[in-house]
C-alpha cells in the first residue's frame, strides 16, 4: 500500500458488521464482501482506504506497529494488550456486552479462604482485577468453552464476556461480579496521526457524528 492510503484494521465477524453503518457515514463501503471472498485486504469506494480484515486480538498490533493506520476492536482485546504506539479517541459504541465474574451458582466462591482458581482469555484484566480486591489467584488460561472449567473443577470461577448470560444459566453458572463494560473503540497509530492528520482526522469526526447520531 502507498504511503497516501489509510489502512482500517477492523475485527472480523460482529464488529465488522455492526462497524459497516459508521465507516459508511465517513464516506467509506467495501468493495469486497469476506463472507464471500478470500481477500483479507478489502478495496472500498475510496481507492486510498482499505479495510484489512482480521482476528481481534491482532487489531492492536497491527496498529500499534504501523501495519494499519487505523483499527476497530472491543475494549476487552485493547484492555489486554499492552502498546505504546497507540491512542484510542473514540468509544463506537457497537458490540457492548460486559467483563464479568462468574461461577457455580450458589457458591461462594469469592469468600474462600485460599487461593482461587480462575479461568479466563483475560490473564492481565484478571489479575489486575483480583490483586485491586487482595484475593489471590491462580489463573488458567483458556481460549474457548470457559464454562466447563468449573463444571469438571478446573477452576472455581471463570471471568468472561457476558451478553445474555443464557450460556452461563445452561451451564449452571451465573455472573457474580462486573468487571467492566466493554464496547468496540477506535485505535489510531501514533505516527500516522502525525503524518496522515487531516484525512485521519476528518474519518474520526465523521465516524463520531455516527455514533452520536
Amino acid at each position: 500500500m502507498s504511503n497516501d492510503t489509510i489502512s482500517i484494521a477492523v475485527s472480523k465477524g460482529r464488529i465488522y458488521k455492526e462497524a459497516l453503518p459508521l465507516l459508511a457515514h465517513a464516506g467509506i463501503t467495501p468493495t469486497d464482501d469476506p463472507d464471500k471472498c478470500r481477500k483479507l485486504i478489502l478495496d472500498t469506494n475510496d481507492p486510498q482506504v482499505k479495510l484489512i480484515i482480521i482476528r481481534a486480538t491482532d487489531v492492536p498490533v497491527f496498529v500499534n506497529y504501523g501495519a494499519a493506520d487505523l483499527g476497530i476492536t472491543g475494549k476487552d482485546t485493547l484492555m489486554e494488550y499492552d502498546g505504546s504506539e497507540l491512542y484510542e479517541p473514540l468509544d463506537l459504541k457497537i458490540s457492548p456486552c460486559k467483563l464479568m465474574v462468574a461461577g457455580p451458582k450458589g457458591e461462594d466462591f469469592l469468600n474462600t479462604k485460599g487461593r482461587l482458581r480462575v479461568a479466563t482469555k483475560y490473564v492481565n484484566t484478571t489479575r489486575r482485577y483480583f490483586t485491586e480486591r487482595g484475593i489471590q489467584v491462580d489463573i488458567i488460561k483458556l481460549y474457548g468453552s470457559m464454562e466447563l472449567a468449573p463444571m469438571v473443577s478446573l477452576s472455581d470461577c471463570i471471568v468472561d464476556l457476558v451478553d445474555t448470560g443464557n450460556t452461563l444459566k445452561a451451564n449452571g453458572l451465573e455472573a457474580t461480579d462486573h468487571v467492566c463494560d466493554i464496547s468496540s473503540r477506535l485505535i489510531v497509530n501514533k505516527a500516522s496521526m502525525k503524518m496522515k492528520h487531516d484525512r485521519i482526522k476528518q474519518i474520526i469526526s465523521q465516524i463520531s457524528e455516527a455514533v452520536n447520531k
